[in-house]
């Protein structure tokens, strides 16, 4: 069991930012849109400080277990590039990202994230099998 505590710390520590962030701002906590506003200089303090405590979640693990949360990639640059592309492009033809839709959108019982969030979902199911078939 202990082996799932830090997911289950940083899964209640999302949930906690997500809710604090529309109640004290009425803003949903998806990233897409954060990083947007932020790059529009909308609300730029509270989108900064949402950035920044991501970016400081690794160092933060790193003090309290004293080892670097383990991320394994195995793709290739171009391939990563192209993912990223695509993510992007789909968040805006979805009006949001897989964290605005999954973690606020559905708590919100919102009909236009659980499309999403399937769609998300299916979409992923697709390539991993794909990927998998086109493995030698």
């Amino acid at each position: 069991m202990t082996a799932y505590l830090p997911s289950l710390a940083g899964g209640m520590l999302i949930g906690l930012s997500a809710v604090m962030l529309l109640l004290l701002n009425g803003r949903v906590a998806g990233i897409s849109g954060i990083l947007g506003r932020l790059a529009l200089g909308t609300q730029a303090a509270t989108n900064a400080a949402f950035v920044i405590g991501l970016l400081v979640g690794p160092p933060l693990y790193r003090l309290a277990t004293g080892q670097w949360p383990a991320v394994t990639i195995t793709a290739s640059l171009p391939v990563i590039a192209l993912a990223g592309l695509l993510v992007g492009f789909g968040t805006r033809m979805g009006s949001g990202c897989t964290s605005g839709h999954g973690i606020v959108g559905l708590a919100r019982f919102s009909p236009r994230s659980a499309v999403a969030v399937a769609t998300f979902l299916l979409a992923g199911i697709v390539t991993v099998t794909l990927m998998r078939l086109a493995a030698p």
